[in-house]
């Protein structure tokens, strides 16, 4: 399949393989991998220029291929070719969406996930210690991967697909909807336009006065939700430079953390993120419930609610059902 949308979108998709040539007379220090650079050309920090340069960098050594995605679903359908092609890693190149498309194409086979920093918050790629810069991170994840520090990690599932770091119920996901809704500002708005989107959904963009939907799972039951998050790292988000640290138990080898707030009144939710911000995770409470460890999970309701993964709005729903894969990826760890 890839061989054929190289012929009907050249466009959009490149193929370069560089091999550094093999030294005489002395051990080859590291093995040469085949590597796919999946590009969303459409986020925020992603340029012509920053792409050569990060491919570069990641091809002194290894054969390197590149692709563009052009529409919702393409990254996944690149991601799952390369691993039946047997491709030794696939980079997403983009947004947090473009790495969860990644994720989702490459879960369960051998072919490792790497991540390079493309859009305006990059939360999977900051948890993992890489910068903002993607030329910076490009550095970082090269040495990784000649350094062969490929590590499983479990990522959780809702309704049959992946997330890498978190799932958002009722409020947070109608914001991302908002936001969406601004798609062609994103690149140049970026953090001024989520807040904007947050205020504008507060005030007349969600019902705040009856709840969404109910939660069950083995460590308890819930009626009145009204937004809930589901983690499969901390933080949640970032403000600025400023991790949205909800649970130091959401790690990527541990189970589902469920954060859910019973309320939308202000000053119960300033209480409890009021710890989050200082890092040490949500001020639980009446109001405020968060369970560890979770394996499964079922958020329903008979009226539609929306929701979020990864980032993407994906439209509203009336049941959700919630899994935590171990040992779902091979992740390559960057160096530091």
């Amino acid at each position: 399949m890839l061989a054929a949308q190289r012929r009907t979108s050249t466009c959009r998709r490149r193929r370069v393989r560089v091999r550094r040539p093999r030294p005489s007379g002395c051990a080859i220090r590291f093995a040469v991998l085949r590597i796919l650079l999946v590009v969303n050309s459409f986020a925020s920090s992603v340029t012509a220029r920053n792409t050569v340069v990060v491919h570069r960098r990641l091809a002194r050594g290894h054969d390197v291929e590149v692709v563009e995605t052009n529409r919702r679903g393409h990254a996944t359908r690149f991601a799952l070719d390369a691993a039946r092609q047997g491709f030794d890693v696939v980079i997403g190149y983009g947004g947090d969406g473009t790495l969860n498309e990644v994720a989702t194409g490459i879960a369960g086979t051998d072919t490792a996930l790497g991540v390079l920093p493309g859009g305006s918050t990059n939360v999977f790629a900051r948890t993992l210690g890489l910068p903002n810069d993607p030329v910076e991170a490009a550095d970082q994840l090269a040495r990784g991967i000649d350094a062969a520090d490929l590590r499983p990690i479990g990522l959780g599932k809702v309704n049959g697909r992946f997330f890498c770091f978190h799932t958002g119920i009722g409020f947070d996901a109608a914001v991302v909807r908002a936001v969406e809704a601004r798609a062609s500002l994103k690149r140049w708005l970026g953090h001024p336009l989520f807040i904007s989107a947050g205020l504008t959904t507060w005030l007349r963009g969600y019902d705040r006065r009856h709840p969404h939907f109910a939660l069950d799972c083995a460590e308890g039951h819930i009626d009145d939700g009204y937004f809930s998050i589901v983690l499969n790292t901390n933080p949640y988000t970032y403000l600025g430079n400023r991790p949205l640290d909800l649970s130091p138990a959401a790690v990527l080898d541990r189970g589902l953390v469920v954060v859910t707030f019973r309320t939308l009144r202000v000053l119960p939710i300033l209480r409890g993120l009021g710890a989050a911000l200082k890092g040490g995770g949500v001020a639980t409470s009446e109001h405020l419930v968060e369970w560890r460890d979770v394996v499964r999970l079922s958020v329903y309701d008979e009226t539609p609610f929306p929701y979020q993964l990864d980032g993407d709005y994906l439209g509203n729903t009336e049941r959700l059902e919630f899994e935590h894969v171990p040992d779902a990826v091979r992740l390559v760890f960057p160096a530091a």
